[in-house]
């Protein structure tokens, strides 16, 4: 390069710098404020947000036609956002949302993005998730279990991953929604399991993080999916656990919210899927040496898969933080919350019901993650006032604690009693 010569900014360059100063504006504007203005602003806009959520599960305009393969998806987005703020549908609209997602459910097991759809893993998990949030014995015992099995059965490839549908591709994501789907519904064992933990190793790449399939760039959402499945099958030891978390810290920036890979922008729906990796790591590390086993007669023993997420929210928080989670807060409040209702990527962005949901589960995690006892928070754990504190989640799923444990019960006890009557 000669001397006389300026060096071109890339494209990425100038969209950083471009993020970056509308960032800084508003960081600089609410810095300039008195104490009680600045309160005022860190308040989470609930009330409008709970009518954002409950008009996207009544009525959307045609625009979102382009969804249609994905309505669970919307079931799930609108019904985890309203859980998390403390917020339940009522009983006409909850049945509707059964009956809806009971016309998803294929026959040979599986959920398909509408109905008469091909069954697709991912949706098949955002169908679970939405009934788990729902709770009560409608929404949970319809779901078939047993063509459950078989269907995940179906999806699993010699490899050790899984399809994500008959024909597609196979990748972490859809790893994830099969062994997270089995835990929850108390069907994972070993044909499922079997070498799904040497897929997700083939995927940790050079960087530390976690890529979608083996020779790809590593990637926040995936990262999040490989872990939470290495946890769920007890293997989560065999990652390199340094080099991941390595990666993990350099994706917060001065922005003070996450970004989903190197080089790219910040981004408020990787509070969940980067600040969730955090939150798995600090209990995971804590016990990486344990085995969860079931003695299964003599010296021999078993794991216990369907037992490992219903005891991983027990296990005691000893590894600090490793991001700023008041930072995390203060991007998600004053950089993504919008007035009106409802959370965008960042400014300049719009909202949609996707960056609402992980958004706000981001910012749970964010508030609850220096306890592992969630009526023992710490005091200085939730940005702006105490009204903001929203409800903590099980960080393997994502779905609100309390609706975890109710499903728990339900899918232990209740088909436990029905294989004893029977």
């Amino acid at each position: 390069m000669e001397a006389s010569e300026v060096p071109v900014a890339t494209v990425t360059q100038r969209s950083q710098k471009s993020v970056e100063s509308q960032v800084g504006r508003i960081y600089e504007g609410f810095a300039k404020l008195p104490p009680d203005a600045q309160f005022r602003m860190l308040e989470l806009k609930r009330e409008n947000h709970i009518d954002y959520l409950k008009g996207g599960l009544r009525q959307l305009p045609s625009s979102f036609c382009i969804l249609d393969a994905l309505r669970p998806w919307v079931c799930f987005w609108n019904l985890h956002s309203s859980a998390l703020l403390g917020e339940s549908v009522d009983d006409q609209l909850q049945n509707n949302i059964v009956d809806f997602l009971s016309r998803c459910q294929d026959p040979n097991g599986g959920y398909g993005g509408g109905p008469a759809q091909m069954p697709h893993l991912a949706t098949t998990y955002a169908a679970v998730c939405s009934l788990v949030t729902l709770g009560g014995h409608k929404a949970l015992s319809s779901i078939n279990r047993s063509e459950m099995y078989m269907f995940l059965r179906q999806m699993k490839h010699p490899s050790g991953g899984f399809r994500i549908h008959d024909g597609g591709e196979i990748d972490v994501r859809a790893c994830y929604a099969a062994i997270s789907v089995a835990s929850i519904l108390n069907i994972l064992d070993d044909e499922l399991v079997q070498n799904v933990g040497n897929y997700i190793l083939s995927c940790q790449t050079y960087e530390g993080g976690i890529s979608a399939e083996p020779g790809t760039e590593a990637h926040g959402g995936y990262t999040f999916c490989g872990v939470a499945t290495m946890i769920m099958i007890n293997q989560v030891n065999q990652l390199d656990l340094p080099r991941l978390i390595d990666w993990l810290v350099f994706q917060q920036g001065k922005e003070c919210g996450f970004k989903g890979r190197t080089n790219k922008l910040v981004d408020c729906c990787y509070s969940f899927w980067q600040g969730g990796t955090f939150a798995l790591l600090q209990r995971a590390c804590s016990t990486i040496d344990q085995q969860l086993v079931i003695p299964v007669g003599g010296n021999t023993f078993k794991v216990n898969f369907n037992d490992i997420g219903h005891n991983f929210v027990k296990r005691r928080v000893e590894m600090e933080p490793l991001f700023d989670g008041r930072a995390l807060q203060l991007y998600l409040l004053l950089c993504s919350q919008e007035e009106n209702g409802g959370l965008k990527d960042k400014p300049g962005k719009s909202r949609d019901f996707y960056h609402t949901c992980y958004a706000l589960s981001g910012l749970s995690l964010s508030q609850h993650i220096w306890s592992d006892d969630e009526s023992l928070l710490m005091p200085r754990a939730v940005l702006g006032p105490y009204s903001n504190l929203l409800e903590p989640i099980h960080p393997l799923f994502n779905v609100v604690l309390e609706r975890y444990h109710e499903a728990r019960d339900f899918f232990t006890t209740f088909w436990l009693s029905n294989i004893i009557v029977l």
